[in-house]
């Protein structure tokens, strides 16, 4: 399914917005995106706050180089590079997020990834985990910023949704108690329409994998 994004709030502004950060304050959920027709997405907030499970540590194996985690969350992911001594910088707009990702060992800068950065063209490998290839959403120009970042040699590993879908839609964050955070743009993108946008935005190369339910690629650029 495809929609048209209606004009919203800044995701910065909609991601530092309680209750997401409520949520990661306290590491439970329940959370959701919420679309305009009330259809909700669960965000597995107790997951992103506990340990890498089997599925990230394939995630982990594929990295190479200098790795930068785009939309980090509470920083399992850069905790446990850093922790292998692996060079990791995590980055959110979330400064709840970016907290709790230094608090539990990695390195971490409250900025979205369309701002500068460092190290920009030398990252061997980006990472868009947790449907993180939503941000902004508008996938393309995403996958166009990240091919900024990484060297041109490097790698992307984006998650894809678990179904087939490909969506542009304007979401809140819904807490269990029906509190919502301000609307923002957001996409979600299956495999098949990763791999098309990928293609189109000058990735190549993909490699696909599916663990426990969840399926990602890793992504070059020649």
């Amino acid at each position: 399914m495809t929609t048209t994004v209606p004009t919203g709030t800044p995701p910065a502004t909609a991601w530092r917005a309680d209750p997401y950060t409520d949520a990661l304050r306290t590491g439970r959920g329940p959370l959701f995106l919420r679309r305009a027709d009330g259809w909700m997405l669960p965000l597995e907030v107790e997951r992103w706050c506990a340990d890498p499970d089997e599925a990230d540590l394939t995630v982990l194996e594929h990295c190479r180089g200098p790795v930068l985690d785009i939309g980090c969350g509470p920083g399992r992911l850069v905790a446990a590079l850093a922790g292998l001594g692996r060079p990791t910088l995590g980055v959110d707009v979330s400064p709840a997020a970016v907290a709790r990702t230094v608090g539990s060992g990695g390195s971490a800068l409250c900025r979205s990834v369309f701002d500068p950065l460092p190290r920009e063209g030398s990252w061997g490998t980006a990472l868009l985990i947790d449907g993180n290839i939503g941000i902004g959403g508008d996938p393309r120009a995403l996958l166009s910023r990240v091919a900024q970042l990484v060297a041109p040699n490097g790698l992307l590993i984006a998650e894809a949704a678990p179904v087939d879908v490909d969506e542009r839609v304007e979401v809140r964050v819904v807490d269990g108690e029906g509190t919502l955070g301000v609307a923002f743009p957001w996409a979600r993108l299956g495999l098949r329409a990763l791999l098309v946008c990928a293609t189109e935005t000058g990735w190549s190369h993909a490699v696909p994998w599916t663990v426990a339910g969840r399926t990602f690629a890793a992504l070059s650029r020649g």
